[in-house]
């Protein structure tokens, strides 16, 4: 669990590092009509970890379970891979993006959600528990904090990607 949480915190502070000095009006731009800007994709990783946050603790209250072996041996490292879309869930669509602090605190407020639960339960609690991922099935307490950070950076790919389309389009016009 040190690692998967030492991974979370690394992608989480280089996106922070990115998305912190970017400019209100940067911030909330789409580079097209229908593509995400950055408030929306910050918007997403907090809904998608609160939804997270909210079926471990669901998780947390049932007897402990283990995932079968070949389940645990899936990868969650191929979230981070952008090569194939996948329409987000109705549920942690960005709608209404809050503003730049309000969005980035959402997120770090979340973050140290997760990891508290983390904390308070422990590498075997969370290697005892089901969580149901949409699209990878069941997953383990700790498979599913590191889909978490993978998750955190496949967007973080993809914000880097949106500050690229919107940096050509401003130097196009410009």
């Amino acid at each position: 669990m040190k690692k998967v949480l030492r991974r979370l915190d690394s992608v989480h502070e280089r996106l922070r590092a990115t998305v912190s000095p970017l400019a209100p009006e940067v911030y909330a731009a789409r580079p097209a009509a229908d593509e995400w800007s950055v408030a929306e994709i910050v918007h997403h990783l907090a809904l998608v970890e609160n939804r997270v946050i909210e079926e471990l603790e669901v998780a947390l209250t049932r007897a402990p379970r283990r995932v079968n072996f070949f389940r645990r041996l899936l990868p969650t490292s191929i979230v981070s891979s952008r090569l194939v879309r996948v329409k987000s869930p109705k549920a942690v669509t960005p709608r209404d993006a809050p503003a730049k602090n309000d969005g980035l605190e959402n997120l770090d407020r979340t973050r140290a959600t997760l990891k508290g639960l983390c904390a308070a339960h422990g590498d075997e609690r969370f290697r005892n528990l089901i969580f149901k991922h949409p699209f990878l099935g069941e997953l383990d307490g700790v498979a599913t904090v590191s889909f978490i950070g993978y998750h955190e950076q496949r967007h973080y790919k993809q914000i880097r990607g949106v500050l690229r389309k919107l940096v050509t389009e401003k130097s196009r016009r410009g």
